[in-house]
C-alpha cells in the first residue's frame, strides 16, 4: 500500500527544474527541489492517494505573490508535501478545495506528464 511515507522520498528525487513552475524557476535550485513543484505535485498525489485538491494563497510582506496547493488525503488529513519550498516571510493564507477538470492538466501538462513518469518508474 502507497503512503505518505514511501511518496515523500521518491517526489523529491523526481523534482527538477523542468519540473519546476516556470514562475518560480528562479528560485529553483537543487538546494530547495520543491520550490515551484506545487501544483504538479499535488495532482500526482490526487491520483496516486485520492482525496481534494487544497488551494491557497502566499503572501509576502502583506502582497499577494502566488498561489500553493496541497492535498487532503480521504483520511481527511491534509499533506503538503512542498511545504518547505518557502522563504522566510513567506505566509500561505486560506486553502479551500478545488474541483478538478477530467482528463490530464492544462496549463502546466508536460511538467505533470515527467513527473508521474518519474514517479510511476520509481514506484
Amino acid at each position: 500500500m502507497l503512503t505518505t511515507e514511501i511518496l515523500r522520498p521518491i517526489l523529491r528525487a523526481s523534482w527538477g527544474a523542468d519540473t519546476c513552475d516556470p514562475h518560480d524557476l528562479p528560485d529553483w535550485h537543487p538546494g530547495n527541489p520543491s520550490r515551484g513543484q506545487c501544483g504538479v505535485t499535488a495532482l500526482l498525489v490526487q491520483d496516486l492517494l485520492g482525496g481534494d485538491l487544497i488551494l491557497g494563497e502566499v503572501f509576502k510582506n502583506g502582497h499577494k505573490v502566488g498561489h500553493h496547493y496541497w492535498n487532503r488525503l480521504p483520511s481527511g488529513e491534509e499533506t503538503d508535501f512542498t511545504a518547505d519550498q518557502f522563504h522566510p516571510g513567506e505566509q500561505i493564507v486560506g486553502g479551500e478545495v478545488q474541483h478538478r477538470p477530467p482528463g490530464a492538466p492544462k496549463r502546466c501538462r508536460a511538467r505533470y506528464q515527467l513527473l508521474s513518469n518519474r514517479v510511476q518508474a520509481a514506484l
